[in-house]
């Protein structure tokens, strides 16, 4: 299925011009990662026979695997309203100090050093803009 994706991916990219190493054309790139993306299906497929079934594999990080996941999803709906900064500083909390199970001064430092210096990064660096959310915080 993923191979059979590239392929098609390959197929539809035919349609933009490919260019030249020394100045690619805008159909360079998506020819690049369809085939990437071909090629790593065919590996899949292939090796994919000597994997053990589903039912037998014993997944132990469900737990943490479900917190990402949530977290994630909260992300994506509080980024607007809260603003950038605070929405990392939630979760960075909640993951490490929630889920790690980590001190509350190591918590404390790593989310505000994270959520300010990512912010810092992005906002004034690299001239991303990131939404401001309450109070402009």
């Amino acid at each position: 299925m993923i191979a059979t994706a590239g392929a098609y991916a390959g197929w539809q990219s035919r349609k933009l011009p490919l260019g030249s190493l020394d100045n690619p054309g805008p159909g360079y790139m998506p020819l690049i990662l369809a085939t990437l993306l071909f090629v790593l299906g065919l590996v899949v497929a292939v090796a994919g026979r000597q994997s053990q079934p589903l039912a037998q594999i014993r997944w132990p990080e469900l737990r943490h695997a479900i917190a990402i996941l949530g977290t994630c999803a909260f992300a994506a709906l509080a980024i607007e309203p809260l603003g950038y900064r605070l929405t990392v500083a939630i979760m960075l909390v909640f993951l490490v100090g929630v889920i790690e199970r980590k001190p509350p001064l190591p918590v404390i430092l790593v989310a505000a050093g994270m959520s300010l210096g990512s912010y810092w990064l992005f906002a004034t660096l690299l001239k991303v803009p990131l939404p401001p959310g309450l109070f402009g915080i």
